[in-house]
């Protein structure tokens, strides 16, 4: 989500919670990732630029639209694709507690370039996990296969070995699995239009995703980190299964999108914990 774009402003205050334990900030993440202690982080979800706005086009409702997203989504070249990745990734290991993990969404566009910054900084790869999309738009151009499926990494900070264990809810997501184990291959439709009244984002991801995720990988309370925090799904998210979340967004229209849902969010959630 928008990212690329850089600022000299230092982070903002764009929302807080009810308790003060959740904030969006808006800012530039490099700035935002800066700001926060050593090791202050149980795991980071988040859904980087894909950097796949290179002029081309897609189908939308059954009408050719332009996949260009803005300037924060257009490629540098490899090398320096590469390097933005790798340097927003060492901050997330800086920051991530020694039993963090960390999530990665991507398409092929970004996620070998992600999965290798990963490597490189140290994380263990744990999973790649499959996004399945029963309904994706058609491939007009007719020369390869139609794109229906968006890879999540999931790394652990730890190496193999070491003392401390990273967070599997193995239980519970077998228990989603109707009593089996759960393979790494998901279906999810995308965002309907539920997700959306607050408005839209052109890479919005679905609440049931990133829920998954959470669910599978921290403990009520923990907190959760979006560097690229878009239209605010991992703080919903979070904020939805009693999660602490720290989110910063760039861009204007986009963090006020975000603020209308986590205050819609956290209201929610304090309706549930005051009747609980």
């Amino acid at each position: 989500m928008p990212a690329r774009r850089t600022s000299s402003a230092a982070p903002r205050a764009a929302w807080r919670s009810r308790d003060a334990t959740s904030r969006l900030v808006r800012a530039d993440q490099a700035r935002f990732l800066a700001s926060l202690p050593d090791a202050s982080v149980d795991c980071v979800w988040t859904d980087p630029p894909y950097l796949l706005s290179n002029g081309g086009s897609t189908c939308q409702s059954g009408r050719r639209v332009s996949v260009d997203k803005g300037a924060w989504d257009q490629s540098q070249g490899i090398a320096a694709d590469h390097a933005f990745n790798r340097g927003w990734l060492a901050e997330c290991f800086r920051v991530l507690k020694p039993t963090g993990t960390i999530w990665v969404s991507g398409t092929h566009h970004v996620y070998l370039s992600v999965g290798m910054a990963m490597l490189e900084l140290g994380f263990r790869l744990l999973n790649d996990i499959v996004w399945e999309k029963p309904n994706p738009p058609p491939n007009l151009g007719c020369r390869c296969f139609t794109h229906a499926t968006e890879m999540i990494l999931w790394a652990a900070r730890a190496r193999r070995g070491e003392r401390d264990r990273y967070t599997f809810n193995y239980e519970t997501m077998k228990a989603q699995n109707d009593g089996r184990q759960m393979k790494n291959v998901w279906r999810f439709t995308a965002p309907g239009k539920d997700e959306k009244t607050h408005g839209r984002h052109p890479t919005q991801k679905p609440l049931k995703l990133i829920e998954r995720c959470l669910e599978a990988s921290t403990q009520p309370g923990d907190v959760v980190l979006d560097p690229f925090a878009g239209s605010g799904s991992t703080g919903v998210a979070a904020l939805g299964l009693g999660r602490r979340f720290l989110g910063a967004e760039v861009d204007r229209e986009y963090a006020q999108l975000a603020v209308r849902r986590l205050r819609e969010a956290d209201a929610r959630a304090s309706a549930l914990a005051a009747t609980s």
